[in-house]
């Protein structure tokens, strides 16, 4: 088993409360590392976000349905379960969490840590919310992190890329990379991805957003060929 590496896949749930940005191709990119992932015998762990029926364990401010209890990621509906594409093995792990990170309160940290991992592969949903929370306390436990970004997305294209350049400006043990890249890095084959070179390297102002998401974007497909 490659201990080195897992791929963790975040929040892949039947919760249908957002209209997600390049759903379906996000699926497609995550079921292309899960397969290539189980064949190079790399560990795959999932996590789902789920908050109690009553309520009892929600933030302040969480919305809320009229009985008081969680208006989305309600235990005990269909709901919080996985996405069939992506089911997970009876052997597989999944963390489940009540908060955005996937290291809140969970035992995430000690289950990698007992496989020996250091490198952490991370997909999922949503870029600029459990996927940047996740990444930004993967980084202070210390880990290297692979950053898929096309296996992640969020609900705008702005909110995605602009968590892909805070991530890229200020977590140094980082690679953003696309799925194909990625999988050649699975399979121990050359590939290339976005490493932080410097502190800030995507800086910008507000009116340079645009031009500085594009900059982003334009290394990333360059990346795939």
């Amino acid at each position: 088993m490659n201990n080195n590496n897992a791929l963790l896949i975040i929040d892949m749930q039947q919760e249908d409360g957002f209209v997600l940005e390049h759903f379906d191709s996000t699926v497609n990119n995550i079921a292309a590392l899960l397969d290539t992932a189980r064949q190079q015998r790399v560990p795959v762990i999932y996590t789902r976000h789920i908050n109690q029926a009553d309520g009892s364990d929600m933030p302040r401010g969480e919305p809320r349905a009229a009985d008081g209890g969680p208006s989305s990621y309600r235990a005990g509906t269909r709901q919080v379960e996985i996405l069939e594409r992506l089911a997970p093995r009876a052997d597989e792990l999944i963390v489940d969490k009540g908060r955005y990170s996937a290291f809140h309160r969970t035992d995430l940290d000690a289950r990698l840590k007992a496989l020996r991992v250091e490198t952490l592969i991370v997909s999922g949903v949503l870029t600029d919310v459990c996927v940047l929370s996740s990444v930004l306390d993967a980084f202070a436990l210390g880990y290297h992190v692979r950053l898929v970004s096309d296996a992640c997305t969020t609900t705008t294209l702005a909110g995605h890329y602009s968590s892909l350049l805070i991530m890229a400006n200020w977590v140094y043990a980082l690679e953003i990379l696309t799925c194909a890249q990625c999988l050649h890095a699975l399979c121990d084959r050359a590939y290339v991805s976005l490493a932080p070179q410097q502190p800030d390297q995507f800086a910008h102002q507000p009116h340079e957003l645009e031009n500085t998401i594009a900059r982003l974007h334009s290394h990333l497909v360059r990346t795939q060929e």
